[in-house]
């Protein structure tokens, strides 16, 4: 059974979780339906409605874990004038739409932690959600950025070197490759996946916050 601070904690990072994974696949569908591609719009996937884009497993997994993931917009590259670009774009636009959330949310931590009053409870829990979508923001962001298969930094490398977007062999086990690399944050005194993200968590913290954190608020 979860003590009090788990509850309070799972509390005030699910409604940043359903936000951020919710931004992120809506701008996949945004900016393919901008690109001429209705796929996202027919399914129903348009939509800021949580509902609509949440995977059970991923969702789960990005709260005990942090990296998880919410269930893939649907793209058709047929649509695009020009399918590897505009795919490598509508990749990119996910991973940004996170970090423009997290500048939101740093920008609002700026202008209320001054002014919050210090023993008003609800004042100390906005100010943590808003650190806490900084922080899950700039972790989906960069995770997401990485280059292996289904990942969206894969079509930004298949756009920049199409030899490498063709291998088929990398394609086809770049899911084992991703979930071997979270599997060794478990097992590793040094996680890989942490050793990656915590640079940029780090950096991003400390302009959007005025602190650095690392993965596990410190």
């Amino acid at each position: 059974m979860m003590g009090k601070f788990d509850i309070v904690a799972l509390l005030l990072i699910l409604p940043v979780i359903l936000l951020s994974l919710t931004v992120h696949e809506f701008a996949h569908g945004f900016a393919a339906y901008r690109m001429g591609d209705p796929t996202a719009k027919l399914a129903g996937r348009l939509t800021l409605n949580p509902l609509k884009h949440l995977d059970p497993i991923g969702t789960i997994l990005i709260i005990f874990t942090r990296i998880g993931w919410a269930k893939p917009v649907p793209v058709n590259p047929v649509n695009f004038r020009n399918p590897a670009r505009d795919l490598a774009l509508v990749s990119f636009a996910g991973p940004t739409a996170n970090l423009l959330l997290a500048v939101v949310c740093g920008l609002c931590f700026r202008l209320i932690s001054p002014l919050a009053p210090a023993n008003q409870l609800w004042a100390s829990l906005v100010i943590q959600m808003l650190v806490l979508g900084v922080i899950l923001n700039i972790v989906l962001a960069f995770f997401n950025l990485i280059p292996i298969p289904p990942l969206d930094g894969f079509a930004i490398l298949a756009y920049l070197f199409p030899r490498v977007g063709h291998n088929m062999t990398y394609i086809r086990y770049g899911p084992y490759i991703l979930m071997g690399l979270i599997a060794l944050g478990f097992f590793l005194p040094i996680d890989p996946l942490g050793l990656y993200l915590a640079p940029f968590l780090w950096a991003g913290t400390f302009l959007l916050l005025g602190f650095p954190m690392g993965l596990h608020g410190g």
